[in-house]
């Protein structure tokens, strides 16, 4: 047998037939497993991480994962590189289970070379990459990474490169989850933005395209790691991040619970169960949830946790624009992606942020199958300096084309109010929603009854002798005459107003239906979305 020298990994001597081979061979994927000292794993412990390996163990099913160039070295030269070449160079690559279904991996190992990327690493990733999209599975990057190799210069950045490309490559084709496990700057931070979900845990994970000691340097502020790129920052302020969590356990129990609810690939329907709960459940509660006065706030979430499987539904940006909902759950065991209006939040109201984080959402969901159910309480665009200057008619529209070009199935449901354009973005049916439903309380209209009375009968209520006595008849009049509850209805624009309580079961059989739906788009190489 032979002995391997302790930091290069080389052997010291040949061994002498082929039990010395195996011999050598099991020692040197020990050492491999075992990561470069039993101080680099405290090191990692005592920041609150977890090691790389302990991380996939927690991810796959146990004793699924199957390694990938676990031998890999680096072969870069000068700055001591050339006297440091521990194996797997710092990324973890393979493929496991989660509940039976394959999944591939790659976890940045943050005790050999902070996790850099350098060429050999990149090139391991590279090759996962590449097999995932063969295989037509699901890739969760575990990224706990310093950016590229600076010893390695341009090569490092190189490597880069060739993963977004194949982010990109992959997208819309199969579900890429990327989890933040700790500080991640420059390319590090770019590939999980190409990614379909950013997991991130609180305190120890960051991204940032630029750290705080250059923040400071060209701009003169002053700002912690959290400050600038922690899981709040990017979960509240910016949507980069879409979960955040207090640990790295809960984190990746969350990846595995998300990646039930996604089908393999493109080409696949979303995994369905079987439902305990029964179909035609009635929702009385759903009566006593939403009040009839439309200027009354309610809980959307508690709606949806009403008419959705055991009330249970995963959301998506749960802190970043909360004045709408978006998230994945099931109805009668198929799984849906619900857009909502959420009345607690600005009244529910659309605005840049709500925009984007609909369209994206949109997106996903016709992009793997996901029929959506948009739940509308919506009393218009938010109105404003800000919000014209910002953009909302461009972000806006990203919402109306999201929906235009999706061809998964389409119900909607209109709660209460629905007004102007935003009944329109919101998946009506003159955008190609396949079936639109309404409550009782429903109200469409181009804007509410005070508004729409003081435009149209402005001079009839400018001259009477009691100006307030006839706006009151002439609002009551326009409700009456354009705002009852079967106005859509009557003119085909609603396909039926439903009792509230049977709505789960009227969905759910909407959805039966709808199941094998298929629609044919124009040939085009792709479209050109606004931006």
């Amino acid at each position: 047998m032979t002995v391997l020298e302790e930091t290069t990994g080389e052997p010291t001597g040949e061994p002498t037939d082929a039990r010395g081979r195996v011999a050598e061979l099991h020692e040197i994927r020990a050492q491999a497993v075992a990561g470069p000292s039993e101080k680099a794993t405290a090191a990692q412990h005592a920041k609150g991480k977890l090691t790389a390996r302990e991380r996939i163990e927690l991810l796959v099913d146990p004793g699924s994962f199957q390694e990938v160039e676990q031998l890999r070295r680096h072969r870069a030269q000068g700055f001591g590189l050339e006297a440091k070449k521990p194996f797997t160079d710092g990324v973890i690559t393979g493929w496991g289970t989660v509940e039976g279904r394959t999944v591939f991996v790659y976890a940045h190992d943050f005790r050999i070379f902070g996790g850099a990327l350098g060429e050999a690493h990149a090139t391991k990733i590279h090759k996962i990459m590449d097999m995932a999209i063969a295989a037509g599975a699901p890739l969760v990057s575990l990224n706990d990474g310093a950016g590229a190799r600076i010893q390695e210069g341009v090569s490092a950045l190189a490597g880069y490169g060739g993963i977004f490309q194949r982010n990109t490559k992959a997208s819309g084709v199969i579900p890429q989850i990327s989890v933040m496990l700790g500080p991640c700057a420059g390319g590090a931070a770019y590939s999980p933005a190409l990614t379909d979900f950013v997991f991130m845990v609180r305190e120890t994970s960051q991204m940032f395209i630029t750290g705080p000691d250059v923040v400071k340097a060209v701009t003169g502020e002053e700002i912690t790691q959290n400050g600038l790129g922690g899981a709040d920052v990017h979960a509240e302020t910016s949507g980069v991040c879409h979960f955040a969590y207090d640990d790295e356990e809960t984190c990746i129990a969350e990846v595995r619970y998300l990646l039930s609810l996604l089908p393999q690939n493109n080409r696949e329907n979303p995994p369905r169960v079987d439902a305990t709960d029964p179909v035609d459940r009635r929702g009385d509660t759903l009566l006593d949830l939403v009040p009839a006065d439309g200027n009354r706030p309610y809980d959307m979430a508690k709606v949806i946790e009403e008419i959705v499987d055991d009330g249970e539904f995963l959301e998506v940006h749960e802190r970043w624009a909360r004045n709408i909902i978006c998230a994945l759950a099931r109805i009668d065991g198929q799984v849906v992606g619900i857009v909502a209006n959420q009345p607690q939040v600005l009244a529910g109201v659309l605005d840049i942020e709500a925009s984007e984080k609909a369209a994206r959402f949109v997106q996903m969901c016709d992009a793997f199958n996901v029929p959506i159910v948009t739940f509308l309480d919506v009393p218009g665009f938010l109105p404003g300096v800000d919000q014209e200057h910002g953009g909302i008619i461009r972000h806006g529209a990203k919402l109306l084309y999201a929906y235009c070009n999706a061809t998964v199935p389409r119900l909607s449901l209109i709660l209460r109010k629905a007004y102007g354009g935003a009944y329109i973005v919101m998946d009506s049916q003159s955008i190609g929603a396949d079936l639109t439903y309404a409550w009782p309380t429903n109200e469409i209209a181009v804007m509410g009854a005070d508004g729409a009375a003081n435009v149209i009968f402005r001079r009839q209520i400018a001259d009477a002798e009691d100006p307030e006595a006839m706006r009151a008849r002439m609002v009551k009049e326009y409700k009456s005459e354009l705002m009852h509850p079967y106005y859509a209805a009557e003119r085909g624009l609603v396909d039926d107003v439903i009792d509230p309580a049977e709505t789960r079961e009227v969905l759910a059989k909407a959805l039966a239906m709808l199941h094998t739906k298929h629609a044919d788009l124009p040939s085009r190489k792709h479209g050109n979305p606004p931006q």
